[in-house]
């Protein structure tokens, strides 16, 4: 499991389309919001989610199957007990990464997952470990558990 600052930074470096499990086209969602965020950073979003036709500009998809483009990151805001079919979802396309949200740590799914040679990320944000790692976030006085001299590139 990818839980070490320099497997997260490596993760979000190498990434650039993620796949949002869940993605809500309420503004006031967390998920929308960290999308977003990460959309406004440079990631292609692909929303999957049944209930809409787009979010945040981006075609949305029933599912992960449908998605035409490779996916580096399946970001899932789902609840712990509906991880393990999306979790066969992103090894069936290939996926890089699958990130459980905070509050998400489905353990059978990430063993699934990692023994396809997925790297896994559980109960951690996307949003809040890219701040946390290259947007600045200490500079608001957080305590981001990075202590460097030099500026994250």
């Amino acid at each position: 499991m990818a839980d070490d600052i320099a497997s997260l930074r490596r993760i979000l470096r190498t990434s650039r389309t993620i796949a949002v499990v869940g993605l809500s086209a309420d503004w006031f969602r967390p998920s929308y919001f960290a999308a977003k965020y990460m959309q406004e950073h440079g990631y292609h979003i692909v929303p999957v989610n049944p209930r809409y036709e787009t979010i945040l500009g981006e075609r949305c998809h029933a599912t992960l199957a449908t998605i035409e483009v490779p996916v580096d990151i399946v970001d899932v805001f789902r609840k712990t007990e509906d991880v393990l079919p999306i979790a066969e979802q992103a090894i069936a396309i290939r996926a890089k990464c699958l990130w459980q949200q905070i509050g998400v740590k489905n353990e059978q799914a990430a063993a699934l997952a990692a023994a396809a040679g997925l790297e896994v990320v559980m109960d951690r944000c996307v949003k809040i470990e890219h701040a946390r790692l290259f947007g600045g976030l200490n500079w608001a006085g957080v305590n981001t558990g990075v202590i460097s001299a030099r500026r994250p590139i």
